[in-house]
């Protein structure tokens, strides 16, 4: 199986952006009484840009894996950390095109809790008295951090991690592996990335062709995200 070299190098430091970003000694904004009203929000806004996918059995789990696994709320510091231990193990045994698919999830991850700082940040100065969030706010921050290259390769990585996983299963023995593995790394304390793996796996096994999905997400955020640039009163299509 090829293994590109760059690949272990750029997950160690994926990962080690992910564990400062997360650390609250190193990132006093992780405090930021805003930062789960902002990731509150934003899942929010993102299950009701996901309704249609939610609403079709054959899409609903690989929505599911994207708005719990990939790009919502939840806290991914012990999945990743799970990854840190289990590193020279995955260079071994996984194919390359996978450890670049994770390597991608991991830099996902970080980008967008670096956002949310931000965000978190910007709400401290410009809304002091709030305490919670709506689109008209949302939108005034967003423009305020800015930053529309990061915001269109944030969307790039929710496609690379989708194709990732899509193309994994056309891999022979990917799946296999997963199976066996099930019980050592039960066993190991490695649950969190076992079932990353093993839910992403079987939601793009029954969506079929994952492209219709991918591209219908890709085109969504991008219009979402240029009518907030823009300043469109409407961003979300309410």
């Amino acid at each position: 199986m090829s293994r590109p070299r760059s690949v272990v190098p750029r997950l160690q430091r994926r990962l080690a952006c992910h564990q400062a970003l997360h650390d609250p000694r190193r990132e006093p904004r992780n405090r930021s009484r805003w930062l789960p009203e902002v990731r509150r929000w934003q899942a929010q806004r993102l299950e009701d840009s996901f309704a249609s996918f939610l609403d079709d059995p054959r899409s609903a789990p690989a929505a599911h894996f994207f708005l719990n696994d990939v790009y919502g709320e939840h806290d991914f510091s012990r999945r990743d950390a799970d990854i840190a231990k289990v590193l020279p193990m995955m260079q071994r045994l996984l194919p390359g095109a996978l450890l670049q698919t994770v390597a991608d999830g991991i830099e996902l991850g970080a980008l967008t809790h670096a956002f949310d700082l931000r965000l978190a940040e910007a709400l401290e100065r410009l809304a002091p008295a709030r305490k919670r969030l709506d689109a008209a706010l949302y939108a005034r921050i967003y423009r305020d951090v800015g930053l529309p290259r990061l915001r269109a390769h944030q969307i790039d990585l929710i496609g690379d991690v989708g194709r990732g996983l899509a193309g994994a299963l056309r891999m022979p023995g990917v799946s296999a592996l997963l199976k066996l593995s099930r019980g050592p790394a039960k066993a190991a304390g490695l649950g969190e990335l076992q079932g990353f793996l093993e839910r992403g796996f079987a939601a793009f096994a029954g969506l079929g062709d994952a492209r219709v999905f991918l591209e219908r997400i890709d085109r969504n955020e991008r219009e979402v995200s240029w009518r907030l640039f823009a300043g469109d009163p409407d961003p979300f299509g309410s």
